[in-house]
């Protein structure tokens, strides 16, 4: 198993992947992350696991909270948001099961990392920030590492992105009241929407697969999340 996880780490890193930094000290800390926070607790998707190995977490967090950037826990990246812990990251990413063909969707960029990670995995990553400041730093962050599949937007993203859809798949990483139904109509037949719901202190993770017209919804945990934003959201 191991080894099938070095070729997959190899690949992301090699050839026309974005470049990371090589560092003894960043790889050692994302291995240990990965073994400990994720492998451990139940997500064993080896191409998931290698992408999360590929991407420099450290380059995502704000320079006062880098001796944390690989710790398990979210961190905040400025304006109340939170980049998110990486083994919610990695669940959340795991459930859309990617296969490296897809479009998808990305609601709350936040600073990019979540982003980042879809991008190894999929063939094209449309993400939307409400905030401005944030979706600026994170377009300019995403092009600095060369990740040359991503357009970040500007945006209310509980309205989706109607011009691009359908999306294969959409990952919301904020906490919505309730499921906005324009994300529902812009899933593809077949394509798989996770994103939390409830209040505050009550959300759930969901993952909702479309079928036709209809949608089959299976409730993963129980998860924490910032609210999402926009006229579906609060």
């Amino acid at each position: 198993m191991k080894n099938a996880f070095k070729a997959l780490q190899d690949r992301f890193l090699g050839g026309a992947s974005p470049s990371v930094p090589c560092e003894d000290s960043w790889i050692g800390l994302r291995e240990e992350m990965i073994e400990k926070q994720i492998r451990q607790r139940g997500v064993i998707d080896e191409t998931v696991l290698a992408a999360l190995a590929s991407v420099p977490r450290h380059e995502f967090v704000p320079p006062e909270y880098l001796s944390r950037a690989y710790g398990d826990l979210p961190l905040p990246i400025g304006e109340d948001q939170t980049i998110s812990q990486p083994y919610i990251v990695a669940a959340m990413t795991a459930a859309l099961q990617l296969r490296g063909n897809e479009r998808v969707l990305e609601i709350g960029t936040g600073c990019g990392y979540q982003t980042a990670v879809l991008a190894r995995l999929a063939k094209e990553v449309h993400t939307v920030e409400f905030r401005h400041r944030l979706a600026t730093a994170a377009e300019e962050r995403l092009a600095r590492l060369g990740y040359t599949n991503v357009k970040v937007h500007c945006g209310d993203g509980t309205l989706g992105l109607a011009e691009f859809a359908p999306f294969d798949a959409i990952l919301v990483a904020a906490a919505a009241p309730a499921v906005p139904p324009p994300l529902l109509a812009q899933l593809a037949d077949g394509g798989r929407l996770i994103i939390p719901v409830g209040a505050t202190e009550n959300q759930e993770l969901y993952l909702i697969q479309r079928k036709g017209g209809a949608f089959i919804t299976k409730k993963l945990d129980a998860c924490r999340f910032v609210p999402l934003l926009g006229y579906y959201g609060v």
